[in-house]
């Protein structure tokens, strides 16, 4: 039975988001080690605060002098735009308590006489695509992302002026019988300058709504569900404002929460953490199934224990009047996907330093590069998947 209507609402944030600047400096970390040695182990976690950056975590891979990571961290945070008096690139006091990896998780995971390695933890992964948009992404998340990551492309450039790094956006949808039929509000709030009010904050925003959502969503759009800068002013922000932690924003790295989520954050975290891997596979899986066209929806779910190579279970979901082609799918998975740790690495080529990227605008719905990046947002398997 279809639903008649509904709303639905997703949120993305900046890379200037507190939160955000600390996935970036966990995601530089992985990316360190990565490019030194492919089959490094990290773990870090980052905290900022006012001009207070702490790095903490596991690590097993080459030596890299303390003063060196400091150093890239300092180049992220002036990436992001970061020159603030409560919080600079120049003057932010750097720690980092780095440290090497526990023996006893080593020993869980490491493969031995050709036995293949086990999850680095147990845990719960989801992956999900739908036609909602080309990318196969839910509406709302893939509107919020583009809005802030418009916005940022231009500051960086020097076209957007008087806007600073930290903004979030908010994208609310009405579906009808499951599918997105036009947008209902839109909220976007940005630091900024000193000498910006909230009527020119608007004028300089407004386009970047209209450059990120298609016109016929928008066309009906009531000027008064645009909410820009909603408190006034928004002069503060970044770590600054609000102290940023890895990890915090999970549902804004995935699919907005149209589609589960397992729990476990991806930033700071090497590719032998299922946490990561698993739920880049899972994803890839979903892509594939709705590009060959064998459903509008997918929802994938991986389980793994700690020191098991194989998932311990494979759960998918199609749309409604899909359920029959169920079983066929998980057969063609079990044929073709090796989706133990090391598996998943090898068909993703994830053991390279592809993260950084990831940190900020979603892990998923991106554009596969030359650099490696994003290989789970490839459909070169969908043949496999043409029922």
């Amino acid at each position: 039975m279809q639903n008649n209507k509904y709303l639905f609402t997703s949120e993305s944030v900046s890379e200037g988001h507190p939160d955000k600047v600390c996935d970036r400096i966990s995601d530089m970390v992985v990316d360190s080690y990565l490019s030194q040695d492919p089959f490094s182990r990290v773990a870090c976690e980052t905290l900022t605060t006012t001009n207070k950056v702490v790095l903490a975590g596991e690590i097993r891979g080459p030596k890299i002098e303390k003063e060196e990571i400091i150093g890239k961290v300092r180049d992220c945070i002036k990436d992001i735009g970061y020159d603030q008096e409560g919080f600079s690139w120049k003057t932010a006091n750097i720690e980092t308590f780095l440290h090497e990896q526990s023996a006893d998780i080593a020993m869980g995971v490491d493969s031995k006489d050709n036995k293949d390695e086990g999850a680095g933890d147990q845990g719960i992964m989801f992956g999900y695509a739908c036609t909602e948009t080309e990318d196969l992404m839910p509406a709302p998340i893939h509107f919020s992302h583009k809005i802030l990551r418009l916005m940022a492309d231009d500051r960086k450039k020097k076209i957007l002026k008087g806007i600073e790094p930290d903004s979030k956006s908010q994208v609310t949808m009405l579906y009808q019988d499951n599918k997105p039929i036009k947008v209902t509000s839109v909220v976007i709030s940005t630091q900024h300058s000193k000498d910006m009010n909230q009527d020119k904050v608007k004028d300089l925003v407004m386009p970047y709504i209209k450059k990120s959502i298609p016109e016929k969503y928008v066309k009906d759009l009531n000027p008064k569900e645009v909410y820009i800068n909603p408190t006034g002013q928004f002069i503060i922000g970044g770590p600054d404002g609000d102290t940023g932690l890895t990890g915090r924003k999970i549902i804004v790295d995935t699919y907005g929460g149209a589609a589960p989520h397992g729990g476990g954050a991806f930033s700071g975290k090497d590719p032998t953490k299922v946490d990561r891997s698993a739920a880049y596979a899972a994803r890839y899986l979903a892509k594939n199934i709705v590009s060959a066209g064998v459903s509008e929806k997918c929802l994938i779910q991986l389980a793994y224990a700690i020191g098991v190579s194989k998932p311990l279970s494979i759960f998918i979901k199609l749309a409604e009047g899909d359920e029959n082609k169920v079983e066929t799918v998980k057969k063609i998975i079990d044929q073709n996907f090796n989706l133990s740790p090391r598996g998943i690495r090898e068909m993703l080529k994830l053991n390279n330093p592809i993260y950084e990227i990831t940190s900020a605008y979603g892990h998923f719905g991106r554009k596969p590069s030359n650099k490696g990046e994003f290989t789970w947002e490839k459909t070169d398997k969908e043949d496999l998947f043409k029922l």
